[in-house]
């Protein structure tokens, strides 16, 4: 029998679960009748760019530590040990650099949308190309952070799992829909304290049942779960430091840089200073939801490493054991259960309604305004809520797809933001940072990048690898102390039986380049963008000076040859200064009747703007 078909839900984890539910469309109705009523684009998509950092760097959080973190970073942990923490060392640089780099660009230059930079530094083809990969990523993504708490509700309640997929869906959709995305700030920030109420309620009793701190530490030492640093090169390897500690860099970067729904939250602080804040109070936050996935991983391994103990989940997935192990440790503590699962609702929320949000904005900005430039604001409004509504409708579809996937749900995601991310990542690097860049350059590093990471990512799927091979089908806690180099094998366990040698199972050829740690595939697609785009750059003659939109340089070249005389610097690398940036132009109010929205700057914002250089008008607008 399946163990979790025991598993059952009280009323009171039900009004929990509720209450959930309840006061996320609360805070979406307080914002609908509330302030302006999400009666412009700017209040709805952009929360009238007057957000703390506080709220933005919650919400932050709250954005990509989804469900499927929740669920998928304690398999981890149990499966492999904790190597997997190392991550936590990249979001140092992965979070100091989007601060000092990406955000004080795309800040200064008042944008709506990520992909408006695209346009400004290259041309309107390479935006497009840039919000349709993005669409698509983000579209897939919804479907996997959807179908993952809906799986743990219909585990541990019975409910029926298409009716949870329909539930999550709708929910967010509702109140993303009604109250912007200042509903969305405000709701990540509650289903943020809401998320680590339920891991640390998990850590506490799980604790107490496997028989106190010291126990547990006992058996996930002798079952070899606590890793030290791998320093193995090899990039087919599923965990290393490297991988994790620079491969991990560019995932986040791909993720806290310039991803639109991150980049959503820095525009809409108060002030750049606010937004560069809420990086800086994200790093803090993300290492405590880090520790709480891991630690959670290891309790449950020692709760279950023992023969006597290993039957309860050893035909489980690794999507399932995590809701195994949170029924079986609160299953006898009413409330618990539905606070754990209100835990992972609130993640799936946080994150999905930051999708429909962003995916609306990018929508509406890059792909319908630049035809419809007579459009009144009113209408705009209106329109950004059906596109909210609209994404909110296609992530059921995609839910179902995940239901196909046989991956583990954060293996999945890592390779989502990789194959596509990483290639976004790469096009906005080239922009910034290499000002001979030209549009033919950056159009044809977006498809190579994408080629070579689907090349990779599909390629991986079909002969089963990425990373090494699967973990365990055994464990035994009985203490067997490890022999050589700790660095390199303690991240997998011993007295695991049926796991292949390293030189039986080596990889060749093409199934060696297959074989590519997931966490490479964002540094493998950017590298690919970067090159590639610079090659046909040079090919088809490369940018000049005076042709680059002032401020969408970061003087990058300039800063790192420090050391050369400036009239060699000034021919190698054009950066324009970050004080020299355009402000894309509001149309003048006579022109839009209908609308009350006008520029409004704080005030040292308006002393900046005297040094602004002449404002480039984009295509779609008008000035008179």
């Amino acid at each position: 029998m399946d163990p979790l078909e025991k598993m059952h839900f009280t009323t009171i984890d039900y009004v929990i679960f509720a209450l959930l539910l309840v006061a996320s469309m609360g805070i979406g109705l307080y914002y609908a009748l509330s302030g302006g009523r999400q009666r412009t684009t700017q209040e709805f998509l952009l929360a009238d760019r007057g957000m703390s950092c506080l709220p933005v760097s919650l919400s932050l959080i709250a954005t990509f530590q989804s469900a499927v973190a929740i669920v998928g970073v304690p398999a981890e942990i149990y499966t492999h040990g904790t190597q997997y923490w190392f991550i936590g060392c990249a979001y140092i640089l992965g979070l100091f650099i989007p601060a000092h780099v990406f955000v004080p660009v795309f800040y200064r230059l008042h944008l709506t949308s990520a992909y408006q930079y695209l346009e400004l530094r290259f041309s309107k083809p390479v935006r497009i190309c840039g919000t349709l990969t993005f669409i698509f990523q983000t579209v897939i993504y919804m479907g996997v952070c959807v179908y993952t708490p809906a799986l743990a509700l219909n585990a541990v309640t019975g409910f029926d799992l298409w009716g949870a997929v329909l539930a999550t869906g709708l929910v967010c959709t509702l109140y993303t829909t009604l109250g912007g995305l200042k509903a969305v700030i405000w709701t990540d920030v509650f289903q943020t304290i809401v998320m680590f109420a339920g891991q640390l309620a998990v850590i506490v009793v799980g604790v107490q049942q496997t028989g106190g701190l010291a126990e547990v530490w006992r058996k996930v030492w002798e079952g070899n779960r606590i890793s030290g640093i791998d320093l193995n090169p090899d990039p087919t390897e599923r965990y290393t430091f490297w991988t994790l500690g620079v491969g991990g860099v560019f995932l986040m970067l791909s993720l806290y840089g310039v991803n639109q729904a991150q980049v959503q939250r820095y525009l809409s602080s108060k002030t750049e200073r606010e937004a560069i804040m809420s990086c800086y109070m994200v790093f803090p936050s993300l290492q405590v939801a880090l520790a709480l996935s891991c630690v959670m991983g290891l309790v449950m391994f020692a709760r279950y490493c023992g023969e006597d103990q290993f039957h309860k989940i050893g035909n489980l997935s690794k999507n399932e054991m995590v809701l195994y192990f949170v029924m079986d440790m609160l299953q006898d503590l009413p409330g618990l259960s539905g606070l754990f699962i209100a835990c992972l609702f609130s993640a799936a929320l946080s994150t999905i309604s930051s999708a429909f949000n962003s995916l609306a904005t990018v929508t509406l900005e890059d792909l319908i305004k630049p035809h419809c430039s007579s459009m009144t604001e009113a209408r705009a409004t209106l329109l950004s809520k059906g596109l909210a509504c609209s994404y909110g409708l296609i992530c059921l579809a995609m839910a179902y797809l995940t239901h196909l996937m046989s991956d583990s749900v954060l293996q999945a995601v890592f390779k989502i933001f990789g194959m596509v991310g990483g290639p976004l990542l790469g096009i906005f690097c080239l922009g910034m940072f290499f000002p001979w860049a030209n549009s033919t350059g950056a159009l044809a590093g977006l498809g190579s990048g994408l080629a070579m990471a689907f090349w990779v990512g599909i390629g991986s799927i079909v002969t089963r690898t990425s990373g090494g091979p699967a973990a365990v089908s055994h464990f035994n806690c009985t203490a067997v102390q490890l022999s050589g180099n700790i660095t390199t094998a303690i991240g997998t366990a011993l007295n695991i039986t049926a796991v292949p040698t390293s030189t039986s199972s080596q990889p060749m050829g093409l199934q060696r380049f297959y074989s590519l740690s997931f966490m490479w595939y964002s540094a493998l697609s950017s590298f690919t963008v970067v090159i590639t785009g610079l090659i046909v750059s040079f090919l088809t003659g490369p940018m000049k000076e005076e042709d680059v939109t002032p401020g969408t340089l970061y003087p990058l070249l300039g800063n790192m040859l420090f050391f050369v005389p400036d009239n060699l610097k000034q021919n190698l690398c054009c950066a324009t200064p970050l004080g020299h940036r355009p402000i894309i132009q509001e149309c003048p109010p006579a022109q839009h009747k209908e609308s009350n929205v006008q520029a409004v700057y704080t005030e040292e914002e308006e002393e900046e703007r005297q040094y602004f250089l002449p404002t480039p008008v984009m295509e779609h607008e008008t000035t008179v």
